[in-house]
């Protein structure tokens, strides 16, 4: 077949995945996989290139922090946290709903946002059971809370790792330029949704007394093994502070580190693995391979040739439109595979424009990051919440959802786009 052909066919291809994904009818992780086979079967990419499109420094590091998290819930220190959270509001729902959402985003900066849900919201769901409270603004708090704390780190929310690995960007970089404005974000969106419930948080005085009476110290189930799984995951972050200097990727610190506390542990690993999110890990697995289609065929060139010249190759315009566009792309399209069409588009713009690529690097995870916050299928960490909310008898509707965070993500970009024109655009 001709150029033209493989071109046309990677792009029907990719536009057909995407379709797909966004009407949320299917299994994503089987759609992006058939995608990624059709681009193989047919030819856009030889085996040898699909295997080579996949970013096995991001696969290598979900799967051991996933490894890790996996462990550490054994300990029982999660659902000590909660106990600690609860006293600390004086279970006060105004105060509970700004904490919970706190502590998830400060979880959620050292374990990806996925993860933070599934292990934050039964928390949340059980408290609120307890007080007798609706559980929908802790849980749309929660959510949001956790993608804005994701956002601060490499390691927080997937977007972050994907673009740490493909441009070279490492856990302090991440700290000094996401971070300081992350951090603010969150406290002042979790007051905005504190504020925004307030007439919701009433609870009676002996539900607030019988759930303080909780011990938290019986939370804790294995002691040594809470010990060991703490040393580790303290030296994987500081290994991951020091991994430019230690000339080792991210992936193989955090694998290290998985591999060692299932020594140490002396776990079945067996069983560890087959808790681990096999469906997230193939789903990356399929986009990684899609958009190593389109790159081959040319695509991502035309794209980055097109946005240089709609922008004039002006670094001020080329990170506002990155920004916006990023955020409101990502509000309806999942940021995964938003990000994974990105990357690739940013160092291209980058070689043929010659423009100063390193603020893109952050108006892209800024806005898709946090854009991922403004609908119900923004980000995976909402679908699962949505999800599991939905099995404990609340349905939460996309309009719902809409109509409550998406003018607090506009809100975030506004401040995003601040930050980002005082920090690197001035």
């Amino acid at each position: 077949m001709e150029e033209s052909t493989y071109f046309a066919l990677s792009i029907i291809i990719f536009i057909a995945v995407y379709a797909l994904i966004i009407i949320d009818k299917f299994d994503r992780a089987v759609i992006a996989l058939s995608g990624a086979m059709l681009m193989v079967l047919l030819r856009v990419l030889n085996q040898e290139e699909a295997f080579a499109a996949i970013d096995w420094n991001t696969i290598g590091l979900l799967i051991a922090m996933m490894i890790v998290v996996m462990i550490m819930r054994r300990t029982g220190v999660f659902e000590y946290m909660a106990v600690k959270i609860i006293k600390a509001s004086k279970a006060e729902p105004f105060r509970l709903i700004i904490f919970i959402s706190i502590a998830t985003g400060i979880l959620s900066a050292f374990l990806d946002n996925v993860t933070t849900i599934l292990l934050m919201l039964p928390i949340a769901l059980s408290v609120t059971r307890e007080l007798k409270l609706n559980p929908v603004p802790f849980i749309l708090s929660a959510v949001f809370g956790s993608n804005v704390g994701g956002t601060a780190t490499l390691i927080g929310d997937p977007p972050n790792i994907m673009i740490g690995s493909q441009a070279g960007l490492n856990f302090i970089d991440f700290l000094i330029n996401d971070a300081i404005i992350c951090i603010p974000m969150l406290f002042v969106t979790s007051f905005i949704f504190a504020i925004l419930f307030k007439k919701q948080l009433v609870t009676e005085d002996h539900l607030k007394l019988k759930i303080l009476a909780l011990n938290e110290y019986e939370c804790i189930k294995d002691q040594v093994l809470l010990k060991k799984s703490l040393v580790v995951f303290a030296l994987i972050v500081i290994g991951f502070m020091f991994h430019g200097a230690l000339h080792f990727e991210s992936s193989t610190i955090a694998l290290t580190g998985a591999v060692v506390l299932l020594f140490v542990s002396k776990m079945n690993s067996e069983e560890i693995l087959m808790e681990l999110e096999w469906k997230t890990i193939f789903f990356f697995c399929g986009l990684f391979t899609l958009v190593g289609g389109i790159e081959a065929t040319g695509v991502i060139d035309m794209m980055a040739k097109e946005v240089i010249a709609l922008t004039g190759g002006d670094l001020f315009l080329t990170a506002m439109a990155i920004l916006w566009v990023s955020a409101i792309a990502s509000a309806f399209i999942d940021n995964i595979p938003f990000v994974a069409t990105m990357i690739p588009l940013i160092l291209e713009m980058g070689t043929v424009s010659h423009i100063n690529i390193f603020p893109l690097w952050w108006a892209l995870s800024l806005g898709a990051c946090l854009g991922g916050n403004g609908t119900a299928i923004g980000a995976s960490a909402n679908v699962v919440a949505v999800g599991m909310a939905e099995r404990e008898g609340y349905k939460i509707t996309f309009g719902q959802y809409f109509k409550i965070s998406f003018p607090i993500m506009l809100v975030t970009i506004v401040l995003s786009t601040g930050y980002v024109i005082v920090a690197y655009l001035i």
